[in-house]
């Protein structure tokens, strides 16, 4: 099959090897990052090369596989939380399509670097007005990936809708966001969406097992049911962890050893905290829990965020934890993962410490919090 020849091909044979004076069509992720240099992070090197390789949303991937092997693949819109195989779909969409021509056919930009109308007016319709040749009939339409799309302006989005409309025949569009309702409804409505949910226990650790064969690393179940429980279904946090972890520990890697290098607290201290907010008085329960925060170095945050998820795992009367969990959600800002049973705890905890209000003070509504609610089991009980 003859090689394919596009306008910009024909550009850049003009301006010679001036690498200055070529378009910067792809932008942020590196589409074909290094795979066997040690220095690459493991979000790269293990990047899945092919639909084959993604590691969850089978559903999803088969879907747009099929439409991709028919030639019939709409404009996309993928969301979700992060860390869940957006990107590396669709690049891998963009692999089995164009293969080594990839570079040629795809034009790749992060929109909240490059988030203004004039990105539209320029960069992407200069990319989808041009025509590309002697590509056959499945690669005959290039390709615009734009990742975090919902940070584009509002007047970026209303030119884009144009510009999808026009180009449709030669080029197809796939918008990447976490944040669905950022888009507007107009390209809502043009694209086919598909929403990347957080990636579920057993996919996470399966891909870690993946990565630690690998790299032959000497890891205790423990600590990988500690990388799975931290990560939250996010693909991406899972590996930064786990080769920050290796090279923190360059030894077996525990438990303790990931609680340490995230800073996050351990489940015995989360329990040992659980324990005197809910039997000791409360001066030796703000001595005890101050002097842990200040050996260990804990964040407040941290530590109200895992007594609430230990909130759910203790026995009490249905009434006395529905009133502690409104209690901590007046001093607590926890984000949940979708798989929880409280999908979003919304709390002033972190409004006030973004405001400079005392650490103490805070840490002593958290036990008071707990006073109350034992006074409600002691009551309860009579």
């Amino acid at each position: 099959m003859a090689e394919g020849i596009t306008i910009m091909d024909i550009d850049d044979d003009n301006h010679g090897d001036n690498s200055s004076l070529k378009p910067s069509y792809n932008r942020g992720k590196n589409v074909d990052a290094p795979t066997d240099t040690k220095a690459t992070p493991w979000v790269e090197k293990y990047r899945p090369q092919s639909l084959a390789d993604v590691a969850a949303h089978r559903d999803i991937v088969d879907t747009i596989d099929r439409l991709t092997s028919e030639n019939k693949l709409p404009h996309l819109l993928l969301y979700g939380p992060p860390g869940t195989g957006k990107t590396s779909t669709i690049l891998a969409v963009a692999r089995k399509l164009y293969g080594t021509q990839m570079h040629n056919m795809v034009l790749e930009l992060n929109a909240s670097d490059e988030r203004g109308i004039d990105v539209v007016r320029q960069q992407i319709q200069d990319f989808a007005s041009t025509q590309s040749f002697s590509f056959g009939p499945k690669s005959s339409v290039k390709l615009v990936l734009l990742d975090e799309a919902d940070a584009m302006t509002k007047d970026a989005q209303f030119a884009l809708r144009r510009v999808i409309e026009k180009y449709t025949k030669n080029t197809r569009f796939a918008l990447i966001c976490n944040h669905v309702n950022k888009i507007i409804p107009a390209l809502q409505s043009r694209c086919t969406r598909f929403r990347f949910a957080p990636l579920d226990a057993i996919h996470v650790s399966e891909r870690l097992k993946h990565v630690i064969r690998a790299e032959g690393l000497d890891v205790t179940e423990s600590g990988l049911a500690a990388l799975v429980r931290l990560c939250n279904g996010d693909m991406r946090k899972a590996l930064n962890i786990l080769q920050s972890t290796h090279m923190a520990t360059q030894q077996q890697i525990t438990e303790e050893a990931v609680y340490l290098c995230t800073g996050n607290p351990l489940p015995k201290d989360i329990e040992q905290i659980s324990h005197w907010l809910l039997n000791e008085a409360f001066t030796v329960s703000f001595r005890r829990i101050s002097e842990l925060k200040t050996r260990k170095g804990l964040a407040l945050v941290d530590i109200a965020r895992e007594v609430t998820m230990f909130v759910f795992r203790i026995k009490m009367p249905p009434d006395v934890r529905v009133q502690l969990i409104n209690d901590l959600a007046d001093i607590e800002y926890v984000f949940m993962s979708f798989s929880c049973p409280i999908c979003l705890v919304h709390s002033k905890l972190l409004y006030r410490l973004s405001f400079g209000c005392n650490d103490k003070l805070q840490l002593g509504s958290l036990i008071s919090t707990f006073t109350q609610a034992r006074a409600a089991l002691v009551a309860a009980a009579k």
